[in-house]
């Protein structure tokens, strides 16, 4: 899983079944606020440290963007794109060695990791039952940096990785209430990425609100350096739609 581009996920979306689209051009926006936990280990030379326990990395919120465009056109897929980052940084101390950083080293580190998702989807579904299934490129960029005892480590992962969507919404009648799950997902030859989320809606006046629980893991090598973490937690979100 090596670089792999959006050319991968245009060839693939023609095998996917004719499905529903919109009556009209439909547009739509959120921004969202993720309240998630980390751990998990970084990889770096055949050293690991785990992020949660040694480096001590500070738990935070992250804000998400995301837009979509429906449109009425037959055979050509709707477009979601959706765009986080996460900056989280921390002082605590090596229990073994890391990357020519001695066990027992007081340390201070950074983790930087963004993602941005381009979605081309299909409305197989569209009424109190709503479903879209498509794929997604997701542009992976993650840097984790680990200074003490005079040495800087730094782990790295880079790559434009090909995912399956699938989005699932239940409208409740004459309520404005919904349920509903959303996820990308994809394994192969030893990396996985999932994201995944379950959340409750309530939409008026062409504006939503919503509030779920959102798990995300990254097990991802690039060359020497690996990452291999978990986040999840509680989120909410507002959007509008037109």
């Amino acid at each position: 899983m090596r670089k792999l581009t959006s050319g991968l996920l245009l060839a693939s979306l023609g095998t996917l079944p004719m499905a529903a689209t919109a009556d009209i051009v439909g547009l739509g926006a959120s921004i969202g606020y993720w309240d998630s936990d980390l751990s998990g280990r970084a990889v770096n030379q055949g050293s690991a440290v785990d992020v949660e326990n040694d480096l001590n990395l500070s738990n935070s919120g992250r804000t998400d963007f995301s837009a979509y465009l429906e449109h009425p056109v037959p055979l050509l897929p709707n477009i979601r794109v959706n765009y986080l980052s996460i900056d989280q940084s921390g002082r605590g101390t090596l229990t073994t060695g890391y990357d020519g950083i001695g066990a027992g080293v007081p340390v201070s580190s950074e983790l930087e990791l963004t993602q941005l998702d381009v979605t081309l989807y299909y409305e197989i579904l569209d009424n109190w039952v709503n479903l879209d299934l498509g794929l997604t490129a997701r542009d992976l960029d993650g840097e984790l940096n680990v200074a003490g005892g005079g040495q800087l480590s730094r782990t790295e992962i880079d790559a434009v990785i090909p995912m399956l969507y699938v989005a699932a919404r239940f409208d409740l009648p004459l309520s404005g209430l919904s349920v509903g799950v959303d996820g990308n997902a994809i394994a192969f030859d030893g990396d996985s990425v999932y994201d995944f989320n379950a959340y409750g809606q309530y939409s008026f006046s062409g504006a939503y609100l919503r509030a779920g629980y959102r798990q995300m893991t990254v097990d991802y090598e690039d060359g020497n350096d690996r990452l291999d973490i978990e986040l999840g937690g509680p989120f909410v979100s507002a959007g509008f739609t037109f």
